[in-house]
């Protein structure tokens, strides 16, 4: 690929989406749209992550299937397939699909930033609540990431308890669910996020640094949900996995953090 910037045109943003060389991490590139970096993916290495929120989903991902085995993936918000170049080589003969509205984002990131060879992944267009009883009816997935939300400003039908409803009927019985919440103080969005979720899912994780918790920042918060149990050593070790610093609520103290 040239080192020179290459730029697509999305329709949906009506803005310009760029890809670059990020001068600091060799084989790296950086994918903006509208002039802001929405994704990092290192080609020579696509097991580094280099966005905090991305190597936390990870992170926990790594601690709660330790196991090099094969798994469903669904990623809701494709960007520029960080996580799935990711689990195509954490998780070998995995299938991965990859849910965009954006039509040109899609084929942009796959013709200048290929995926792993060993990768199976399956790319659609579509509106990540219609695909799940639409082109995905009938579908489970061991783990779904969904990377849509910027705080106040995300999709109102991909916020509400109803929607997260439809994704635990799309999670395989042990499957889980990941959620990037991107906010700002004082934190009400990831507060509904959080009440949405518990409608719905018997486990419920909040996790970030520690200073998120104080709601004075701004900043990106990971949710992680699961039908079946997470037991607290498993927590812990989710915790101390990171990146640093790294808290991580549920329970009782996720239900008082949502009562300020």
């Amino acid at each position: 690929m040239s080192n020179k910037p290459i730029k697509r045109w999305l329709g949906g943003v009506q803005a310009h989406a760029t890809i670059y060389d990020d001068d600091l991490v060799p084989g790296a590139k950086i994918l903006a749209i509208a002039g802001a970096e929405q994704s990092h993916v290192n080609l020579a290495d696509p097991e580094q992550i280099f966005y905090e929120y991305l190597a936390r989903i990870a992170n926990h991902l790594s601690v709660l299937r330790p196991k090099p085995e094969p798994l469903k993936f669904l990623h809701l918000g494709a960007g520029a397939l960080t996580l799935a170049r990711w689990g195509a080589l954490r998780y070998p003969k995995s299938t991965h699909v990859a849910v965009d509205i954006e039509r040109e984002l899609l084929d942009f990131v796959q013709t200048h930033l290929p995926m792993p060879k060993e990768s199976n992944l399956r790319a659609i267009v579509a509106d990540a609540r219609a695909v799940l009883y639409e082109e995905l009816a009938g579908e489970l997935y061991d783990v779904i990431v969904v990377d849509i939300f910027s705080g106040p400003e995300a999709p109102e039908h991909l916020t509400t308890a109803e929607y997260y409803a439809e994704l635990a009927d799309s999670l395989a019985v042990d499957g889980l669910l990941f959620v990037n919440i991107g906010d700002d103080p004082p934190l009400a969005f990831t507060d509904r996020q959080v009440a949405a979720a518990q409608t719905v899912f018997a486990h419920v994780l909040l996790s970030s640094t520690p200073e998120m918790f104080s709601r004075r920042f701004p900043g990106n918060l990971i949710l992680t949900a699961s039908k079946a149990r997470i037991e607290e050593p498993a927590i812990e070790a989710c915790q101390a996995a990171g990146p640093y610093p790294s808290e991580i609520k549920h329970s009782l103290a996720l239900d008082r953090f949502g009562k300020p």
